[in-house]
C-alpha cells in the first residue's frame, strides 16, 4: 500500500509538473502576442512587422547558447549551398583582375564549356549589365550569374587575340560542389587527403580517393581535417566507417526533450587497415571533431596538431513558412569514450566564447604544450588500448605542434591588407598562363623546375611602398620574398592544374605533416 502511495505521489508531481509547465508555455506565449499586437496596432510610427519578428527570435535565440541561430530565406539557402552539393549556375572558377572576371578554368562538361567560353576569357557584361571596371560587388556579380537550371544568361567576352567582344547564350544548369580539397601520394606508401567540410558528396569523394590511393600502393593514412568547420553529421558517419570495424562506436548524442541516438559503423569499409593520422587545428569543429574523436577513441588514428574548437551542440533545423529557419541546440555530442566535445559557455555570453581562439593564442595553448588545460576529472580511456584522453571540449592532439607565428611576417600581412599582393600576383599568373601550361606538361615537372621571377615579387614590394608598406629591415624582406614566392607557385599550380596541386606546393616544409610522417614511421 506504501508503495501505491509513492507511485501515486510521483505521478501526481509529474502531472502537476508537466501542468506548472504548460502553463508557462502558455503564458510566455500570450505575453508575446500581446506584446507584438501592442506594437502593430498602438505604436507611434508604421512598423514592418516581419523585422521586428525576425529581432524578437534573435534575441530569444541569443539567450540560450552560441550554436542556436536565426536565418533568414536567402541567408540559409546560402548556407546551404556549399553543402548541399550543387547549384545552379554557369560552371566557372574565376579571379577578379582589375575589376574584372577572369575565367580560370570551366566546370568539365558544365554550361560555359559546352558553350565554348575559355580560361582565360574575361567576363564583361551580364544580360545588360556591364560588371567590368564598375567596381560591383564580388557577391552581385555571382548573384547575376546564377540562376534556375534551364534559364539563359546572356555573357559578354573580352578574349585575348580577338579585338571585338564576343557573346555567348549559356544555359545554366546543375554545378556541382566538391568538399574534396587535396588527395595525393606525399610519400611512397603513404596517402594525403584533405577536405574543407561535410557535405552530401563528401562520402563519395572521401571513398573514391581512399580507393585510388590505396590502388596507388597507400598503406598509410593523414586525413587533414585543419580548419575544417563540420557539416553533416550523417556525412561524417559514413567517412568514419571507411576506417573502422562493425559495431564500432562513433558517436553518440544526448539531450533534454530528444531521445538519445547511437550512431556506430556499419563495416565494409575501405581502409580499416593500416597507419592512420589526422590532423586538426583550432578551427577543426563539429562534424570534423566527431571523426578525430572517434578515430582517436577507437584507437584507430592518432592525432597531430592543436587542440579542436569543441562545437559538440547538435543543432536541429526548424523551417519557418518564408524559407527562414531556425537551427535549435537540442543535444550534445559524445565521443566513444564518453567525452564530450562541447567546450563551456555561458548562456547569452557570446562575445566572450567568440574570442576563444584568441584567448588560446594570448595564453600560450597555440604554441606551447604546457599550456593546454586538462580537466583530470574529465579524463577518458580509448577503447582499446586505455590511452588517456580528455574532455571538457574540443579534441586534444595525441601529438602536439606548436603553431608557427614566424611563417607570416608582419610585411607580408600588411601587403594582403593593403590588397597589394593577391591581385598583383593573380595579373602576373593570367598574362603567363598559357605560356606555363605549354613550358610544364606535367605538374611534377612544373614543381620541380619553376620559380616565380624574383621581378614580380619586386613589383608587389614597389606597389605595397606606394600604399606605405614597407618592412622593418632587409632580413623580413627577404623572408617575406620567399612566402610569396611559394604562395604564388601554389596559385599558379592551383589555376593550371587544380587544389590538389596547390597542396602539393603548400605543404611542403610543413610542421604538422612532417610530424604526421614521423608518427607513421615510428613501430
Amino acid at each position: 500500500m506504501k508503495k501505491l502511495y509513492a507511485l501515486l505521489a510521483i505521478a501526481f508531481g509529474i502531472a502537476a509538473a508537466h501542468a506548472q509547465t504548460k502553463e508557462q508555455e502558455t503564458a510566455a506565449v500570450r505575453k508575446l502576442g500581446i506584446a507584438q499586437y501592442a506594437i502593430s496596432h498602438l505604436y507611434v510610427d508604421s512598423v514592418d512587422l516581419n523585422s521586428i519578428t525576425e529581432g524578437a527570435i534573435k534575441g530569444m535565440l541569443s539567450k540560450l547558447d552560441p550554436h542556436s541561430t536565426y536565418t533568414n530565406a536567402s541567408e540559409t539557402k546560402s548556407l546551404n549551398e556549399p553543402l548541399e552539393g550543387n547549384f545552379e549556375g554557369i560552371g566557372v572558377q574565376f579571379n577578379m583582375i582589375d575589376d574584372t572576371l577572369v575565367v580560370i578554368q570551366t566546370v568539365d562538361k558544365g554550361p560555359s564549356q559546352k558553350a565554348g567560353i575559355m580560361a582565360g576569357d574575361r567576363i564583361v557584361r551580364v544580360n545588360d549589365t556591364i560588371i567590368a571596371g564598375v567596381k560591383m560587388a564580388q557577391t552581385l556579380i555571382m548573384k547575376k550569374l546564377r540562376g534556375k537550371k534551364g534559364t539563359t544568361v546572356h555573357l559578354g567576352i573580352r578574349r585575348t587575340g580577338v579585338a571585338e567582344e564576343i557573346n555567348f547564350d549559356v544555359v545554366r544548369d546543375k554545378i556541382p560542389l566538391h568538399t574534396l580539397d587535396a588527395a595525393y601520394m606525399i610519400e611512397p606508401q603513404v596517402g594525403y587527403i584533405r577536405f574543407g567540410s561535410f557535405g552530401k558528396t563528401t562520402p563519395d569523394e572521401i571513398s573514391e580517393a581512399l580507393g585510388t590511393l590505396k590502388g596507388k600502393g597507400a598503406e598509410s593514412m593523414i586525413i587533414d581535417l585543419r580548419e575544417n568547420g563540420g557539416g553533416f553529421l550523417e556525412a561524417a558517419i559514413e567517412v568514419a566507417n571507411e576506417f573502422l570495424q562493425k559495431g564500432d562506436m562513433i558517436v553518440y548524442t544526448k539531450g533534454r526533450a530528444v531521445p538519445s541516438v547511437e550512431y556506430k559503423a556499419r563495416g565494409g569499409g575501405i581502409f580499416t587497415e593500416g597507419k592512420v593520422v589526422v590532423l586538426i587545428d583550432e578551427f577543426s569543429a563539429s562534424a570534423a571533431e566527431i571523426l578525430a574523436g572517434a578515430l582517436q577513441d577507437q584507437d584507430r588514428a592518432m592525432i597531430v596538431g592543436l587542440r579542436s574548437f569543441g562545437k559538440g551542440l547538435v543543432q536541429q533545423p526548424v523551417a519557418l513558412p518564408d524559407g527562414s529557419m531556425i537551427r535549435l541546440t537540442v543535444s550534445r555530442y559524445y565521443t566513444p569514450a564518453g567525452r564530450c566535445i562541447q567546450k563551456p559557455y555561458k548562456p547569452g555570453e557570446n562575445e566572450t566564447y567568440s574570442l576563444d581562439v584568441v584567448n588560446r593564442l594570448r595564453n600560450g595553448e597555440l604554441t606551447s604544450a604546457d599550456s593546454i588545460r586538462y580537466n583530470d576529472s574529465l579524463r577518458c580511456y580509448t577503447l582499446r588500448k586505455h590511452r588517456a584522453v580528455y574532455g571538457g571540449g574540443g579534441i586534444i592532439p595525441d601529438y602536439f605542434v606548436p603553431l608557427d607565428t614566424t611563417v607570416y611576417t608582419n610585411y607580408y600581412r600588411n601587403l594582403s591588407r593593403n590588397n597589394v599582393l593577391l591581385p598583383n600576383g593573380l595579373k602576373y599568373i593570367d598574362r603567363h598562363r598559357e605560356e606555363l601550361k605549354k613550358k610544364y606538361a606535367s605538374f611534377e615537372k612544373f614543381k620541380k623546375n619553376y620559380e616565380i621571377p624574383d621581378e614580380v615579387v619586386d613589383t608587389i614590394f614597389s606597389e605595397g611602398e606606394k600604399a606605405k608598406v614597407t618592412p622593418k629591415d632587409e632580413e623580413e624582406r627577404e623572408r617575406t620574398r620567399a612566402l610569396i614566392r611559394k604562395i604564388l607557385k601554389a596559385i599558379t599550380a592551383r589555376d593550371i592544374w587544380d587544389m590538389t596541386q596547390y597542396f602539393e606546393i603548400m605543404n611542403d616544409d610543413d610542421a604538422t605533416i612532417a610530424k604526421a610522417l614521423e608518427v607513421i614511421k615510428e613501430k
